[in-house]
């Protein structure tokens, strides 16, 4: 390849530093970021998804970062469209872009393609959303357990919309969800270079104590009141909203549903790990390793995609 194109791409689980790397290593390479956070897309969704800081957002150009409205409908499938679309743009100025986030769907749709899946039947969607309704989620996430064990370790078990669409597959077609999962990928223009940030259990679950007990701080509870109208809707299906809106319309104490919050982050965090190290061409660093480090390193390894012009 006589003028490679590089897709520098950050993963680790949430609150381990990608922001700060992604940061440093647009700098290095003078290129720019792209977030594949879904979460992070949400103009009105700041302080429960860790939106990067002003300051961060000014150290480099970011984009995919709350460009939409929790009412605008947007899939992981217009995601890779537009994140692809970009990316034939930036790759006209820069040999080397940065891609970070903790949604690892998002990060594959882009640097993989996204998988296909069969035709769903009709009627199996309204089905399966009468049943949680009269049911509740535990039903769902019993069947999904019984037909498809290996999704159901990897799959937010609280998000009912991940839960509908992995049955409505299963029901459909007879076979489990994860056999139609990590098909070949699609060929892409670019290389692409995997960087990931890991540390022991404890650090990363001592991380994410601290950060829900920063976004408390910081008014988490008055933008989720601001939001309790959206509540149905697929993007508040989030961590840290849905425990707060469950304060909110229940007699469940304040600290009970912080503590929740930590608690299924904690378990968000541990599916996140379970889903990346299936990867085996991830290179992978402590979150305390210094990112000239990091840059030394991957360019040892891939010296003629990485030289700068």
């Amino acid at each position: 390849m006589s003028n490679p194109k590089v897709l520098l791409t950050i993963v680790g689980p949430t609150a381990i530093g990608k922001t700060a790397l992604a940061i440093k290593l647009a700098n290095h390479f003078d290129t720019e970021i792209i977030s594949a956070d879904s979460r992070q897309f949400f103009k009105e969704m700041r302080i429960g998804t860790a939106v990067p800081t002003p300051e961060e957002l000014a150290a480099a150009p970011h984009h995919f970062i709350q460009h939409l409205s929790v009412q605008d409908p947007y899939s992981v499938g217009d995601f890779e469209r537009d994140a692809l679309a970009l990316l034939e743009e930036l790759y006209k100025e820069h040999k080397v872009v940065v891609m970070a986030g903790g949604s690892g769907l998002y990060v594959d749709a882009v640097t993989r393609g996204l998988d296909s899946f069969p035709e769903v039947s009709e009627g199996v969607r309204t089905a399966l959303t009468e049943q949680l309704e009269h049911e509740g989620i535990i039903a769902l996430q019993e069947e999904l357990l019984a037909k498809d064990p290996e999704y159901y370790k990897q799959v937010d078990l609280q998000n009912p919309h991940r839960l509908i669409r992995a049955l409505e597959v299963i029901r459909s077609s007879g076979n489990s969800f994860s056999s139609y999962r990590n098909q070949a990928p699609k060929p892409r223009d670019f290389q692409t270079i995997k960087i990931g940030l890991t540390a022991d259990r404890a650090v990363i679950y001592d991380r994410i104590n601290q950060r829900v007990d920063l976004m408390m701080q910081e008014g988490l509870l008055h933008e989720v009141k601001g939001l309790l109208s959206y509540k149905e809707l697929n993007a508040l299906q989030t961590v840290g909203y849905r425990e707060l809106i469950g304060h909110l319309e229940t007699d469940i104490p304040l600290q009970d549903a912080v503590d929740a919050i930590k608690q299924n982050t904690r378990r968000f965090a541990k599916r996140q790990l379970t889903w990346l190290r299936k990867d085996p061409q991830i290179h992978w660093f402590d979150y305390q390793t210094p990112a000239d480090t990091i840059i030394a390193e991957i360019q040892a390894k891939n010296d003629a995609l990485l030289k700068r012009d």
